[in-house]
């Protein structure tokens, strides 16, 4: 996969998610307004306007309003220095705001940090954002090499651990539309990516976890349990991973596997108690 697909599966063209035009309810200006902030990922923190048009699929004089008006608003900030943008205190505060309302990061991180000091390895806690999964919470052991991954992160759906547990969960009807989606952006890759998504499926049918081994990058090796928040919340995904030298397919398989699940099924518990 090219670089510039990966950078389209991050932030995915708006173009994908728009209704039909018969839809009035749907304000076009917003939905352009709001692709262009999922543009900036963790790993990039400046863009200009012709990265953002690249993304967006929109023309580079319309980024521009956007991009100007964002700015008005606080949302976004202009760097002088590098004639690009980063992200604002307002879009912070949401960010913020949202996370301060998830009440499973606050049962799940106690859960997460044993499993991750058990492991020596990553325990993280995702939610879906199109055709990515984000990072919303993280432990690690203090004792491991792990990966660079923090809050906010993104990592593809269709490759990861995290984004095949999320898949498995979904309505089949769901997941068939997002499969499309993914099919789309590559058609060289996606044979393999439907062989690991559908081994994937019948994995979590037969063990109640999946695993993703150096599929979405080559050396990092990764196990996953699909979470059921409740509250209204959509699914979620808990992953355990780290680099393949250091985490063994055995090793997660046998030994963290019944922990990880064990794992969602007490915060799952908890979650309903507490609502």
């Amino acid at each position: 996969m090219t670089k510039e697909k990966r950078a389209m599966i991050s932030a995915p063209a708006i173009a994908k998610n728009v209704p039909a035009k018969e839809d009035r309810h749907f304000v076009t200006a917003l939905a352009r307004g709001l692709s262009v902030l999922s543009c900036f990922s963790s790993g990039e923190k400046m863009l200009g306007n012709l990265d953002i048009a690249k993304r967006c699929k929109l023309p580079k004089s319309t980024i521009s309003r956007l991009t100007y008006t964002l700015t008005k608003l606080g949302y976004l900030v202009y760097v002088e220095d590098t004639g690009k943008y980063r992200l604002g205190t307002s879009t912070l505060a949401l960010g913020s705001a949202m996370l301060a309302r998830l009440d499973v990061r606050d049962l799940a991180r106690p859960l997460m940090q044993e499993l991750a000091d058990f492991s020596k390895a990553m325990v993280s806690l995702g939610s879906r954002d199109r055709l990515s999964m984000i990072y919303v919470g993280n432990a690690r052991s203090s004792a491991a090499l792990t990966l660079s991954l923090d809050i906010g992160s993104r990592i593809p759906i269709a490759t990861t651990a995290m984004g095949r547990a999320y898949l498995a969960l979904i309505p089949e009807r769901e997941r068939e539309d997002i499969m499309e989606r993914v099919r789309e952006l590559d058609e060289v890759a996606w044979p393999t990516i439907r062989a690991g998504i559908e081994r994937a499926l019948k994995e979590y049918r037969e063990t109640g976890c999946v695993s993703s081994f150096g599929e979405w990058q080559s050396d990092v090796n990764a196990i996953a349990v699909p979470l059921r928040p409740g509250g209204g919340l959509p699914p979620m995904a808990i992953n355990c991973g780290g680099p393949a030298f250091t985490l063994s397919k055995e090793f997660l398989l046998g030994e963290v596997r019944p922990k990880l699940i064990a794992l969602v099924r007490q915060l799952e518990a908890s979650l309903g108690m507490r609502g």
